[in-house]
């Protein structure tokens, strides 16, 4: 089980394996890893001490920046991440983003985008699709149709508290038009924007 792993020349963190969504595209209904990672299926959540003796095991100054993104999604685990990130900067001085579905108010019940002001450097927010229901049919999340309009208020809140946002798709799993359409939601809300 991995922890923390090299992905294209990135240090990542695989903090959890829970997911709201089932997305047809997830990368883990097709491999166990990814990277030099042996396998990024969890058989629990890690510790935070855990995943501090693990990041010891690595030159963490030697990357640009260090990334919550495993084979779940990272804000199941917000009030361990942000402790960990919080470690990450005191201890190695990088950057910390966060890869995420962008459901984190509904996992939690509140608008967590404050939670992040001060700890997260940036946000990449997997926006996937262009409408309410061609978002659920693809990612199938456990909130249903309400996840859509859920993603895009975080989207603008998270903006208020995190210097850099990103909204992004992949591309084998959308059309040259539904990209284009995401491409403008992206602009529409002022956020960079990039295809997977």
């Amino acid at each position: 089980m991995s922890i923390v792993y090299d992905y294209f020349g990135g240090l990542y963190i695989n903090l959890t394996n829970k997911c709201t969504n089932r997305c047809e595209f997830c990368i883990r209904n097709f491999t166990d890893s990814l990277g030099n990672a042996d396998s990024l299926v969890l058989d629990r959540d890690p510790d935070i001490e855990e995943v501090k003796a693990e990041l010891r095991n690595w030159d963490v100054r030697g990357y640009d920046e260090v990334v919550f993104c495993g084979y779940g999604e990272p804000t199941e685990r917000l009030p361990e991440l942000l402790q960990l990130a919080k470690h990450i900067k005191a201890a190695y001085g990088r950057p910390v983003r966060i890869n995420t579905n962008g459901l984190a108010d509904l996992i939690w019940g509140e608008d967590t985008a404050p939670w992040l002001e001060g700890i997260i450097d940036s946000v990449s927010i997997s926006l996937n699709e262009s409408d309410a229901e061609r978002y659920e049919a693809l990612c199938h999340p456990e909130f249903g149709l309400k996840s859509y309009d859920a993603i895009l208020k975080y989207i603008k809140n998270v903006k208020k508290y995190v210097p850099y946002v990103a909204v992004s798709v992949v591309s084998g799993s959308l059309s040259q038009a539904a990209i284009e359409e995401c491409r403008k939601i992206a602009a529409d809300l002022d956020v960079a924007f990039k295809v997977r």
